[in-house]
């Protein structure tokens, strides 16, 4: 079963959309406010799909326009996270034409970004749909996009790894040379840590996987392993703990990630979905 996606808070997500917007119509839409004076005609407008995919990003283009005009309809024609073809119409808008056509650029930026990634990782997430493996996104986003790309992820059938780095511990490998080793990375941390916080550990080698769960690590990523060694990872850690999650990280394609899903880890790790996609091609036609 695909994880549920959920959107920001609009507190959070309408300041985004308000920076979005005033950077976009900077001190005023010349064309739009040039064209109606007196009076804006109601209009209608349909958003359709230019190339097949996932559509994401729908109730977030609808906030978009009820920015601009609160009583604005915004009606999706499908649901968030469905594969449309070429040709589909994936939402229907009725409202003043001024918030139409200032609004359009903003609100079809978003989505196309967005279900740009969707699409992207529903192939990753397809590739081992029938395996237990599940694979989660990253911190490799776009700044000022975070909370809407890992969304996107998740419409795509991708579960949220940490957010920020107040989310969880992760000991990468410039925080084991900075701190001289796993295990005093580990100690030092855990007594810093506040409840109930997750440590993980980023591991490159069996002997490094040894001493994670020496120290007692939550979590132990295997980091751009040969599939072998992973195998082997794997069962090392099976054979301590049956509480110790493993995740796999590192070069992961549409390729690999069901040889690497194969090995018995419980997550993989991957950038791809949000740095490797591209924008699905969607417009909006005024009636």
């Amino acid at each position: 079963m695909m994880p549920l996606p959920i959107l920001p808070p609009s507190l959070l997500l309408d300041r985004l959309l308000q920076d979005w917007l005033q950077e976009d119509i900077g001190r005023g839409d010349r064309t739009t406010q040039g064209l109606f004076r007196d009076r804006v005609p109601v209009g209608q407008a349909f958003w359709i799909v230019k190339e097949a995919g996932v559509i994401a990003g729908l109730p977030i283009a609808a906030r978009v326009f009820a920015l601009l005009e609160p009583t604005l309809q915004f009606s999706p024609m499908v649901k968030e996270g469905e594969w449309c073809d070429r040709g589909s119409v994936i939402a229907e808008i009725s409202g003043g034409l001024d918030a139409l056509l200032t609004g359009e650029r903003v609100a079809l930026n978003l989505a196309m970004r967005l279900s740009g990634i969707a699409t992207l990782t529903r192939q990753y997430v397809d590739q081992i749909a029938d395996l237990p493996t599940q694979l989660v996104d990253t911190r490799k986003t776009t700044p000022g996009l975070r909370l809407l790309e890992k969304y996107a992820t998740q419409v795509g059938g991708a579960v949220n790894h940490r957010m920020g780095l107040d989310d969880g511990v992760m000991i990468k490998d410039n925080h084991i040379a900075a701190a001289g080793g796993i295990g005093i990375a580990i100690e030092q941390i855990r007594n810093r840590v506040p409840y109930p916080l997750t440590i993980e550990v980023e591991t490159e080698s069996l002997v490094q996987v040894e001493a994670a769960i020496h120290h007692k690590a939550d979590i132990i990523m295997l980091d751009n392993m040969a599939i072998e060694e992973m195998q082997q990872a794997v069962q090392l850690i099976r054979t301590a703990s049956d509480r110790v999650k493993i995740e796999a990280s590192g070069n992961i394609t549409l390729d690999t990630i069901r040889k690497v899903a194969e090995t018995g880890v419980d997550y993989i790790s991957s950038s791809a979905p949000i740095t490797r996609s591209t924008w699905l091609d969607l417009s909006m036609k005024i009636v």
